[in-house]
């Protein structure tokens, strides 16, 4: 029976009302936001300079392309402990008429490493503090290519505004502050991170002003050349020279190779919605083999918030993830086609191991079989071109090490990667890790319905899909379907892990069912999403994720 009073959550909130199985009016007695609403244009991140960055250029006439590089410019100099040029991006674009397109510019490993050197070193994995966990920074030459693809405007144009905060300074946000001091030992392990990224030896409390002056000239000379300037001559040089200092294998040449690809997006139905994901090395694949394993259950009768939910979308995730963790790579070393993990027979095989009163141990890799800290943004243009865009360091702060003289705090994305002989995700030289960071897309009736993103690591397919079903089993709108309370199972133990938010009387239930369940001391994640409001005249209805510092703001 579907619940109909109203759901209380996170400190004496209140989520909407039902009415006909939709949510309407939210409690303003409560805190909490409204989606926003604009006919035009739109653009929604978790940084307000970001977002006021995209909203310039397209109101300079920019497409959604043009402001997504502009705002993630911004993030990378106003959220350095989240993303950077020294990281990896992946995107999605949706044309007005629902043609889609997909963008993967992550770096590989070094040419001359390999599993056995490491091994022979003593390592027993590849640990997120290693100076072999630095993959070559995809990031820039994926910019270049959206302005190219997508774009009307320049380098020159796009990056004015994170050369100024740069330069200038920007005042550091609250979310970003109560991330930052957890990390001030991490980053005094390398020089160039302690004096570029503290002050004083500590971590910058919210409101304090913080600059990257030498980040502001490496900024500028990829406005004048280029992604060249960054992967060719003195930039290059450095980073290959810091992380040889530190005995990594990263070299000039591996920079100079590097190249952003095309991708054909993956793509499931849901819910009269066809999602889309890109294909490996990035993890979004796990987010429609989700989808489609919850496709095989009734969730309009269970509460949103309670016990019977989560515990079915926990014991899916845990199946899902189970199967990325063993078959998930660079598609070039993987054994299974990706289009095989969302095979019906498949699906159902892993549907039916799923009890509603009892918890999933962990599976055999025969039944797995197919055979048996990050940023996203979302912008819309007025001409209804949709960007989905992702960029990431990996880890808070990356690898912690950074160039001093070019500002560049480098990727740490090869812990993705493992030692474990024969495993398709074994570190190879030239290979790319298997991917967190996972943009998305929907098409409604065959034209572009939502552009949406989760942001949180390992999080991020089973954030597309509670976020996805928030809105469409639940109907709650973007803002809604965001703020809701999150659960997330831990990689390796398959524990659980809950929000703060989530009903106590849940936790308790699940725990009484068999699960281990934790209070996690930080939120889960953070998202961003813009939706295409056709029933109501065509405009745009978009929501930023409080747990983050951001907002969705259009015209």
């Amino acid at each position: 029976m579907m619940m109909r009073g109203i759901l209380r959550w996170r400190s004496g909130n209140t989520l909407p009302k039902y009415k006909e199985g939709f949510f309407v009016f939210r409690d303003f007695h409560a805190p909490g936001r409204s989606a926003v609403y604009a006919p035009h244009a739109m653009a929604a991140t978790s940084h307000p300079l970001a977002t006021n960055a995209a909203l310039e250029i397209l109101r300079e006439g920019g497409t959604a392309a043009d402001a997504a590089v502009a705002a993630m410019a911004v993030y990378a100099v106003a959220e350095p402990h989240m993303t950077g040029i020294g990281g990896d991006c992946f995107a999605i674009v949706a044309q007005p008429d629902g043609t889609l397109s997909g963008m993967n510019s992550s770096g590989r490993a070094p040419k001359n490493v390999s599993a056995d050197k490491l091994i022979a070193d003593g390592l027993l994995d590849i640990e997120p503090h290693s100076v072999h966990a630095i993959t070559v920074p995809g990031a820039l030459r994926g910019w270049e290519k959206m302005l190219k693809d997508h774009g009307k405007f320049s380098f020159e144009q796009v990056l004015q505004r994170a050369i100024g905060y740069a330069r200038d300074g920007y005042a550091v946000s609250p979310r970003a502050a109560f991330d930052w001091k957890e990390a001030v030992d991490f980053l005094k392990r390398d020089e160039g991170a302690t004096e570029l990224f503290l002050k004083n030896g500590r971590a910058p409390v919210a409101g304090e002003v913080m600059r990257n002056p030498q980040l502001a000239e490496t900024l500028e000379a990829i406005a004048k050349g280029g992604a060249d300037a960054f992967y060719h001559g003195p930039i290059a040089e450095e980073i290959a020279a810091v992380v040889q200092s530190k005995g990594g294998y990263l070299t000039v040449e591996d920079l100079a190779a590097h190249e952003a690809v095309d991708l054909t997006p993956v793509t499931t139905d849901y819910r009269g919605v066809t999602v889309a994901e890109l294909p490996p090395n990035g993890q979004g694949i796990i987010a429609l083999v989700m989808l489609e394993l919850m496709k095989r259950f009734d969730w309009a009768d269970l509460d949103p918030m309670g016990p019977e939910r989560f515990h079915l979308q926990m014991e899916i995730a845990k199946l899902a993830y189970s199967g990325r963790d063993r078959f998930l790579a660079d598609p070039e070393f993987m054994e299974h086609d990706p289009q095989a993990f969302l095979d019906p027979d498949y699906i159902d095989g892993l549907a039916k191991l799923i009890r509603p009163d009892a918890v999933l141990p962990r599976q055999p890799e025969d039944v797995l079989s197919p055979k048996s800290d990050t940023v996203y943004l979302s912008v819309v243009d007025e001409n209804g071109l949709a960007v989905s865009f992702i960029n990431s360091i990996y880890h808070g702060f990356g690898s912690g090490i950074a160039t001093p003289k070019s500002g560049v705090l480098l990727q740490n994305r090869g812990a993705c990667f493992t030692l474990e002989a024969d495993h398709p995700n074994q570190i190879a030289g030239g290979k790319r890790p298997m991917h967190t960071i996972i943009p998305a897309m929907a098409l409604k009736d065959g034209l572009p319905y939502m552009s949406f993103g989760v942001m949180g690591g390992g999080y991020q397919p089973c954030g597309h899909a509670h976020v996805l079903s928030n809105h469409l089993d639940y109907g709650m709108n973007m803002q809604e379907a965001i703020d809701c309370p999150r659960m997330f199972i831990d990689e390796k133990s398959l524990s659980l892990q809950a929000e703060t938010s989530v009903p106590m009387e849940t936790v308790e239930a699940l725990k009484a069912l068999g699960h281990e369940v934790a209070i996690v001391a930080s939120p889960i994640g953070g998202g961003q999403a813009i939706m295409f409001d056709r029933a109501n005249g065509g405009g745009l209805i978009g929501g930023s994720d409080p747990r983050k510092d951001g907002c969705a703001l259009g015209y």
